[in-house]
């Protein structure tokens, strides 16, 4: 489901109420039961290798307190056939329960099958509701034995520049019932029959620690193919497998380097039954092409001049193109990508271009954004134009002023020489027509564009757009507000969210493109609330296992061709590892990220223990970039040893192991102990040196003892207001302070903090011009200023929180049990916010009418929600009757309006 951005006004409040109506069954439904069935969390997934994958769908039920009761999963590999017969491979009978998540419990399933499958409900009357439409899911090859294809390349070395390109003619002679294409990669690749690229995905396959694991991609090529002579096309990119360019973080070390490879198996099914398979070998035919250069990091160069036409083509003259060779498998695991793809989301026309001479432009796309550019370019043959990508202009050096500005994003780079320009690709024109070109093999972070051309070309407004890329995740959460800063900075966060979404979490996606693990947790929360992306986190918890020493050490970005293995790796970054499995509990009452990182999560802890007996450790970065006040290192590094610790004893009391239970709620508590013995000044009700991050960070991860939770927020409001009411935290107190002020009845201190608009601030950034969350407080700091960074991006999930007061309930993960806890902060005079979870969508919107707060609640069905009002709370009416307001109120499934005085 996709959302667009409202604008700040009552409008979209009232639209939220007609949201509300239509959703909790004011209006009869036209169909109640079961609705949007996904298999592992996606739609009509391909290439599914779960032996029990995961089944999950919502009940479309508009009635008041609307609840499940039982449900019945029937799968089937006839789409004709449920009832009963030999296609049906489960049945699982009406089951008792108001599960909605289920994992397939049927016979064995098989490779290269589709299965279709229906879920038929009953609602809390007992009453049989109609059957849900039919989904599918297939399966893939399930076993690496299924493999009918080696791995080929072209035979070059790592130091060979042009992209290999690749074909196979073959003949399909009888009438194809359907045909699936499945194709692995160490490297990126395009795929291409009969002249067509296939599919819309970009950056294939997604980026893992390529002799560990390999991920293979599935297509329905069916209405690709043609009975009679057919061909198919291969190009490989390096990617993160044969990084070719230098930088600090040393990518071109990788241990797994090599020139990219491939392995293919095109299957085929006729309409008689029988069925054919072309695949990869020493038959294929390889060559270069225009693409002369490519690397991820930096950019991708393109000669015209050497384009081939129609090579993918079935008639193509391919005798002058050479043999391929074998190649042993990169690793020894190739695993079916299941996850949302990266895709070119949305089209970014220029807002201008501004012409310095006939060879000189500058464009702007009038907003921050990570992808590509494509241009149309005219001009003489062997003329060169550079397409420098950036995201600042010069504005002081009167020779430099309005030209593309690289000095805040090039730092790390280390070219041998000046042949691979940062962020700049190359294009040389053929002189014969327009060329049309975008980067296959590479993306960018940028706003601005600088094109160069050593011969002078004719450049108009039309001839380039913007392309966002990103993991096309579904939007779930969206809100609006009475303040237009609130509204733009959830907006922003949301743009840096998603530039930073290419697979796996990045820090920025110009200057490093690294999975930067701190980075990761810091926004899982902000993530999830607006955003369906847990195959891109599942996906990526398995490089951290791919990545996981065998003593328990993680490296602080991953995946990592070797760097981030040093001595500040530790708890504060590296506890994605259980900090992100347990949101992804939370948010969607799945315990698979758990039950498959749960080992991983013990070993990361041991480690830590084994090094810090006393329960204090010094393992960590600390509290990143802060304003001016550093805070303790021990102290914020043995709080996320402690959170660690804690994670891991619940998902033990989860899973049923007493042992580890009692053994790691120890170790918490030993630690915790530790903490407040040595930093909390109990007469003072302080941590440390008082500064905002430790106080923050005691109150957000529960390590202050509960009689003093209230106090602390109090000094911690009182600390703000010494500092002029602004933040002096790095990203650990960013982190926490927003939420330990408004989970503590400081919300109106949290809002003012989260509103703020002079330095330092979130709304600093914004009324600069940010549309892209920094990387510094300080926009004029010397370093450590991409203008496009996640790590400060906790501001976008605090919204949902602490305003709209929407929370998952622990005892009911998933929003099974929605915790509702809104704020009504003056300085708004309406809030609303919406968040689609497991069980449909959820409403928490205020507004001010006539000294009153009307407050609105929409409840998906087959879930319910405890609503708490603030402290000070004199009176609520709920559909005229007065209720307590000193309480936590428990409504079901439906819609309500409550009056609060």
């Amino acid at each position: 489901m996709r959302f667009t951005c409202f604008n700040q006004n009552r409008l979209a409040f009232a639209i939220t109420l007609i949201a509300s109506v239509l959703f909790t069954g004011n209006i009869a439904s036209a169909q109640t039961g079961a609705t949007l069935l996904k298999c592992e969390h996606l739609n009509s997934p391909m290439g599914v290798d779960e032996m029990h994958p995961r089944l999950s769908w919502q009940m479309n039920d508009r009635h008041q307190g609307a609840a499940q009761t039982a449900y019945a999963i029937i799968v089937s590999k006839d789409s004709m056939q449920f009832s009963s017969g030999p296609a049906v491979v489960w049945n699982s009978g009406r089951v008792r329960s108001s599960a909605s998540l289920v994992n397939y419990s049927g016979k064995a399933l098989e490779p290269f099958t589709r299965y279709y499958w229906k879920v038929r409900t009953w609602d809390n009357k007992g009453a049989l509701l109609t059957d849900s439409k039919t989904a599918w899911f297939e399966t893939g090859m399930m076993d690496m034995g299924n493999w009918t294809g080696a791995w080929i390349s072209d035979g070059g070395s790592i130091a060979k520049l042009q992209a290999p390109y690749f074909r196979k003619k073959f003949n399909a002679g009888k009438k194809i019932r359907s045909a699936r294409a499945y194709i692995a990669v160490a490297g990126l690749y395009e795929l291409f029959i009969n002249g067509h690229k296939i599919g819309n995905h970009r950056l294939d396959p997604m980026y893992t620690r390529f002799d560990r694991r390999n991920l293979y991609v599935t297509y329905d090529v069916t209405n690709q193919l043609q009975n009679g002579d057919n061909a198919i096309g291969v190009v490989l990119g390096n990617g993160w497998y044969n990084h070719q360019s230098l930088a600090v973080w040393n990518f071109d070390r990788a241990p797994w380097r090599q020139r990219p490879t491939f392995c293919l198996d095109l299957k085929i099914t006729y309409e008689d039954g029988t069925s054919q398979t072309i695949y990869t070998d020493e038959s294929w035919k390889t060559h270069s092409g225009p693409i002369v250069f490519n690397s991820i990091y930096t950019g991708e160069h393109y000669d015209s001049r050497q384009e081939i036409p129609g090579w993918n083509t079935a008639n193509f003259d391919d005798s002058k193109w050479n043999g391929t060779s074998f190649r042993a498998a990169p690793s020894k695991k190739i695993v079916s990508q299941v996850m949302v793809p990266i895709r070119n989301v949305e089209e970014i026309a220029p807002k201008s271009v501004v012409k310095f001479s006939d060879s000189n432009y500058v464009v702007d796309l009038g907003r921050n954004i990570a992808g590509v550019t494509k241009v149309r370019l005219n001009g003489d043959s062997g003329t060169v134009v550079r397409l420098t990508h950036g995201e600042r202009l010069f504005t002081k050096d009167p020779a430099k002023k309005g030209h593309v500005d690289m000095s805040n994003i090039d730092v790390y780079y280390r070219p041998k020489d000046n042949t691979d320009p940062y962020q700049t690709d190359v294009v040389i024109l053929n002189g014969k027509c327009p060329v049309e070109f975008m980067p296959s093999f590479n993306y960018k972070g940028f706003q601005y564009v600088e094109v160069r051309s050593n011969k002078p070309i004719k450049f108009e407004k039309e001839d380039i757009k913007g392309y966002f890329m990103h993991s096309d995740v579904d939007q779930v959460g969206r809100l609006s507000s009475s303040n237009p800063l609130v509204d733009n900075l959830w907006r922003a966060t949301n743009a840096s969210y998603l530039s930073n979404l290419m697979g796996y979490p990045t820090d920025c996606p110009q200057r490093e493109k690294n999975g930067w693990t701190g980075d990761g947790h810091f926004a899982v929360e902000t993530g999830l609330f607006n955003f369906d992306g847990i195959s891109v986190y599942e996906k990526w918890l398995a490089d951290h296992r791919d990545e996981q020493q065998p003593n328990g050490v993680l490296p602080d970005i991953i995946p990592t061709g070797g760097w981030g293995y040093g001595d500040a790796n530790g708890t504060d970054w590296t506890s994605t590892v259980a900090i992100i499995p347990w949101n992804l509990y939370m948010f969607y009452g799945d315990s698979k990220a758990l039950k498959d990182n749960y080992s991983n999560i013990k070993a990361y802890v041991n480690y830590v223990n084994k090094i810090s007996p006393t329960g204090l450790t010094t393992f960590g970065r600390g509290d990143w970039v802060p304003v001016k006040t550093s805070s303790s290192l021990e102290y914020t590094s043995s709080i996320y040893f402690y959170v660690d610790a804690n994670i891991l004893a619940k998902a033990a009391k989860l899973f049923g192991n007493k042992k580890d239970e009692l053994y790691y709620s120890q170790l918490a508590s030993k630690i915790k102990k530790a903490i407040n013995y040595k930093y909390f000044d109990k007469a003072a009700i302080n941590y440390d040196k008082g500064t905002q991050t430790e106080m923050s960070m005691a109150l957000l991860w529960n390590i202050v003892p509960d009689q003093y939770r209230l106090k602390l927020a109090e000094n911690l409001a009182k600390r703000v207001a010494q500092d002029n009411m602004h933040i002096d935290v790095g990203v650990l107190g960013a982190k926490a302070i927003l939420n330990a002020l408004s989970e503590n009845g400081q919300a109106e201190t949290a809002y003012k903090l989260a509103s703020q608009d002079t330095y330092p601030s979130w709304g600093w950034w914004i009324v600069n011009g940010a549309t892209t969350l920094y990387e510094n407080w300080d926009i004029d700091a010397a370093r450590d200023i991409s203008l496009n960074h996640m790590m400060f991006g906790e501001i976008g999930g605090w919204f949902f929180k602490g305003l709209g007061g929407i929370k998952a309930d622990e005892r009911q993960p998933g929003f099974k049990n929605i915790l509702l806890k809104p704020n009504f902060v003056s300085g708004l005079d309406f809030f609303n916010s919406n968040h689609v979870g497991p069980y449909g969508p959820i409403t928490s919107s205020w507004r001010r009418v006539n000294g009153k707060v009307m407050y609105d609640v929409v409840v998906p069905a087959n879930s319910s929600a405890d609503v708490s009002f603030p402290t000070g709370t004199k009176k609520v009416i709920l559909s005229g009757k007065n209720i307590t307001a000193a309480k936590a109120y428990h409504v079901l499934a439906g819609s309500y309006r409550f009056e609060i005085e």
